[in-house]
C-alpha cells in the first residue's frame, strides 16, 4: 500500500468513526444536531460513488449532504489557503458546473448555477 492510500484509508476510517455524537448531545435531541450529522456524514459523498467513507451513489447520498458538497466546495474554492489564492466567484461555479453529474447531483448543480449570483455576496 503506498502512503496516498494509507492516508485516503486514514481519511475514510476517520471520517466513519466522527459520526458518533456525544452522550450528552445524544440525550437533547436537536434537530440541529442531526442536520449537522448529515451534513458531516456524507459532504464528501460523490455523485458518482467515488467519494468517502461509504462510496453512496446518487440519490442514495442524503439530499442534505448533497446540498453540503456544492457549498463546502464553493466556500473551499473561493477561500485563501496558505499553499494559494482564493479562486474568482466565476471560476468556482466554472469548477462546480464542471462536476456536475461526477461529483454533484447535476439537479442541483442546475439550481446553483441559476441561483449562483446570490453566493457571490459571500466572498
Amino acid at each position: 500500500m503506498t502512503i496516498s492510500n494509507k492516508l485516503k484509508t486514514f481519511i475514510r476510517n476517520r471520517h466513519d468513526s466522527s459520526f458518533e455524537m456525544p452522550e450528552e448531545a445524544k440525550a437533547k435531541k436537536s434537530d440541529f444536531l442531526e442536520y449537522a450529522k448529515i451534513f458531516a456524514a456524507n459532504h464528501h459523498e460523490r455523485w458518482d460513488g467515488t467519494g468517502y467513507p461509504r462510496r453512496l451513489k446518487g440519490n442514495e447520498i442524503p439530499l442534505l449532504g448533497r446540498i453540503m458538497a456544492i457549498a463546502d466546495v464553493y466556500n473551499a474554492l473561493t477561500s485563501v489557503r496558505p499553499y494559494r489564492k482564493a479562486f474568482t466567484h466565476e471560476d468556482a461555479v466554472r469548477i462546480i458546473t464542471e462536476g456536475s453529474g461526477t461529483q454533484f447531483d447535476p439537479a442541483l448543480v442546475e439550481v446553483f448555477t441559476r441561483t449562483a449570483e446570490q453566493f457571490r455576496s459571500l466572498e
